[in-house]
């Protein structure tokens, strides 16, 4: 089999089962046992054993020789042998532990800049078309409908009438007519309160007797010497 054809294959045997980080790399410089190598990750051990097990499916119904599988019983790392070819299906762990691209990635295959479609990926996209242009298309509608509303001036409120009986009257100003011909009422001030409690007499002292008596003496001598 064609070693492109080959390839190509494995490739799509790989993405049927939604493999991580697939990577492809020619060895011809590097050894004479194969002609290139191919790495992909798997998440899972049942991931890992399914991605093998497609490989080798896909290459039988095509024509090609399976060689052998190794590390299928346990499904952290198998490898598929082609024969010119060998498909490395690791986890995440141990390819980053092992790192087999620095030891054979001195030249990648590369397949294009599109994305390659698998036959089950293509269905999926074909049965999901119609779905999509009725999404897009009321999406488009809905946002030519927006933008119509957003171009509408919106409408300013009308002005509210108020009657001139209905405006409340101002107090007038002082020192205006109005002020001048009104009379202030003075309000009439509140009665005092009277201290409620008992008015004490305080006896006055005998110095303070004698002195209103010398004083009463006084004026009465003064009023007889006054009438005589």
């Amino acid at each position: 089999m064609d070693i492109k054809k080959l390839q190509q294959l494995v490739i799509d045997a790989l993405e049927d089962v939604k493999a991580q980080d697939i990577k492809v790399y020619d060895t011809t410089h590097l050894t004479s046992l194969f002609d290139s190598i191919c790495i992909a990750s798997g998440t899972s051990n049942r991931q890992t054993k399914s991605l093998a097990a497609s490989v080798r499916d896909k290459v039988k119904e095509n024509g090609g020789n399976i060689v052998g599988i190794e590390g299928e019983d346990v499904g952290e790392w198998v490898l598929v042998d082609l024969g010119d070819m060998v498909v490395h299906i690791m986890q995440p762990v141990i390819r980053g532990y092992y790192r087999l691209e620095e030891l054979w990635g001195d030249k990648e295959v590369k397949f294009g800049a599109a994305k390659r479609v698998s036959k089950r990926t293509a269905e999926v996209v074909e049965e999901e078309a119609p779905a999509k242009r009725v999404f897009n298309s009321i999406n488009q509608a809905t946002q030519t409908t927006l933008d119509d509303e957003v171009k509408k001036p919106a409408r300013k409120p009308r002005a509210a009438v108020v009657d001139a009986a209905d405006k409340p009257k101002r107090a007038p100003r002082a020192g205006s007519a109005a002020a001048a011909g009104t009379v202030a009422v003075k309000k009439p001030a509140a009665p005092r309160k009277k201290a409620i409690g008992t008015t004490i007499k305080v006896a006055s002292s005998k110095t303070a007797v004698a002195s209103a008596k010398q004083a009463a003496v006084k004026r009465t001598t003064a009023k007889r010497k006054a009438a005589a």
